[in-house]
């Protein structure tokens, strides 16, 4: 689908896999931690809803086991509870006209024991401890927040196949749910990029060494999920150069990451959603070489989600760079984002303070532009 000059087609219908989205403005996935005992609450569906105006939606990270887990107060997707839970979510939205991906989550080394059933380890690509990394657990005045991570330890060989079918199982329950289809979290220096990441991964079997070996997890992964639920409902996320929970730059990136544009492009996905983290975290931006190359790759629907603005995506579009723009923070303060974008209209701000776990503060009292006092 060839991109209008002045980028308006982020206001018109998109088709995806078997369904088509009402605009092309995506809300990213964001950590919002406000489920204290792992299930959805009321305050989490109205969330959502208020948000339903994207094209579509990506819901924050959900673990896909409880070893996946690495922050407090974030819902699962593993037990019949999480599964009602989200139904109530997915109900909620499709009454709204919207549609909502389920983000499945492995943390990885990104924990603390205190999370980890039976308070062990986590898991990771190897036992390389990383500097300075902090996990979401509660603290010893029992209150959560920030804690130093616990050094994993590496999967075994034989271990592989179980973290691949907890993915299964959770894309098969958030099916189950309700869900339009789901986004496998390959990125933001979790499992999966502490899997393609080789001055993590020092791996000597077959998840290890060669950039083919290195994707193999996530390429097995994915493969399992599309066996279960289609790929036409099936996404990943990734973040080349991202540099972030102390996963280093290294010289294949680039390599590394057009591998797996081919290898996804093969398979149909739904979407590869492609973070940019260059604009807020000091990494490396995406070139517009490589998200040529990317998307010429893959084949298929592509999404960039960092530090967008609509000029920005506005010029992607004219560009033909990306198909889908997703936008994280400005959802935050701003549920009627798609509205404000169209016409033009004032952005409100979002309180860091408020990013991670509480009550409604922060979370859905912000108002829409009508309603902040602005004629609709």
């Amino acid at each position: 689908m060839t991109a209008q000059p002045d980028g308006a087609d982020l206001f018109e219908p998109f088709p995806l896999g078997d369904m088509v989205l009402s605009n092309r403005i995506v809300m990213a996935p964001m950590t919002r931690a406000r489920c204290e005992q792992g299930v959805i609450t009321d305050e989490t569906v109205r969330y959502y809803v208020q948000r339903a105006d994207a094209g579509l939606m990506v819901s924050e990270g959900v673990p896909v086991s409880p070893e996946a887990l690495g922050y407090v107060h974030v819902p699962g997707i593993w037990e019949a509870e999480h599964v009602d839970g989200w139904r109530r979510v997915t109900d909620a939205v499709h009454e709204a006209q919207g549609r909502l991906f389920a983000q499945l989550w492995h943390v990885g080394r990104v924990s603390h024991r205190s999370l980890q059933p039976g308070s062990t380890a986590p898991v990771s690509s190897s036992g390389r401890e990383a500097e300075g990394l902090r996990a979401f657990a509660m603290r010893a005045d029992g209150t959560a927040g920030f804690v130093e991570a616990t050094p994993p330890r590496p999967l075994t060989t034989h271990e592989v196949p179980r973290v691949v079918d907890d993915f299964k199982a959770a894309a098969r329950n958030a099916s189950a749910a309700g869900f339009d289809g789901v986004e496998i979290h390959g990125a933001n220096g979790y499992l999966f990029e502490q899997f393609l990441n080789p001055h993590v991964n020092d791996r000597t079997d077959k998840y290890g060494g060669s950039v083919p070996n290195r994707c193999r997890l996530l390429l097995e992964t994915i493969d399992r999920v599309v066996d279960a639920i289609g790929a036409g409902r099936c996404g990943v996320r990734l973040s080349p150069y991202a540099q972030v929970f102390d996963n280093p730059a290294y010289e294949e990136t680039r390599e590394t990451h057009l591998y797996l544009a081919e290898q996804l492009g093969d398979r149909g996905l739904a979407y590869v959603h492609l973070h940019e983290m260059g604009r807020s975290a000091g990494a490396p931006m995406l070139s517009d070489e490589f998200l040529r190359e990317f998307k010429d790759g893959f084949r298929g629907p592509l999404m960039v989600a960092g530090g967008l603005t609509k000029e920005i995506a506005t010029d992607y579009r004219r560009r033909d760079l990306v198909d889908l723009a997703a936008f994280g923070r400005p959802f935050i303060a701003n549920p009627d984002l798609v509205t404000r974008l169209r016409y033009d209209l004032d952005l409100a701000d979002a309180d860091p303070a408020t990013f991670y776990g509480g009550g409604t503060e922060g979370y859905t009292d912000h108002p829409t532009y009508a309603m902040s006092g602005h004629p609709a």
